[in-house]
């Protein structure tokens, strides 16, 4: 009897989705290790919906946002802050003032879309600094979030998934070559 390797014989297609569930497998490692790096530095993302920050951040954009103390502020950084029950709030920082304690800060911010200053100035001890920003990425976002786009990744994965580690039969020999082999 002779030796045959396990990948003799296999068609293009088999090649395919091996090298596919690796680029798959890959992707997954990355986005863990992405998850783990965002959550231990402060790293989150802001979807913006208006273009209050146009053009340097417009409607549509991800910025990538890294929470850190408000005494590092400076005036010109553009910077989030959250305001209680109302969503948070993505401007150019235009004045910086000391707070009631040491670690706050007043701060005032402008839209660079905006003629004027926001009404009220922020009193804050943290905020997020937006690092960079893509635009155009939060629409991508959203489509992905559709319960119908979910789901038929789901169903299309499962399926590549128990494709790929579905039992393979061996095909039948002739006659005249399994007795040639003996």
């Amino acid at each position: 009897m002779t030796y045959q390797p396990q990948h003799a014989g296999r068609g293009p297609t088999s090649w395919i989705v091996d090298a596919l569930l690796w680029v798959l497998a890959i992707a997954g490692a990355v986005c863990i290790a992405l998850v783990i790096l965002a959550y231990t530095m402060g790293i989150t993302l802001m979807m913006f919906s208006t273009g209050s920050m146009s053009p340097t951040i417009p409607a549509g954009s991800v910025a990538i946002v890294q929470e850190g103390p408000a005494s590092e502020i400076e005036v010109g950084d553009v910077v989030t802050v959250d305001r209680g029950d109302l969503l948070p709030v993505t401007h150019r920082v235009t004045s910086v003032e000391p707070g009631a304690v040491d670690d706050q800060r007043i701060i005032t911010m402008r839209g660079d879309a905006n003629e004027q200053d926001d009404p009220q100035p922020y009193p804050v001890e943290t905020v997020r600094t937006v690092l960079f920003s893509i635009p155009g990425l939060a629409n991508v976002i959203v489509w992905f979030g559709d319960p119908l786009v979910l789901g038929g990744i789901t169903i299309a994965m499962a399926l590549l998934v128990g494709w790929a580690f579905w039992p393979k039969q061996e095909r039948s020999r002739p006659a005249a070559l399994a007795g040639a082999e003996q």
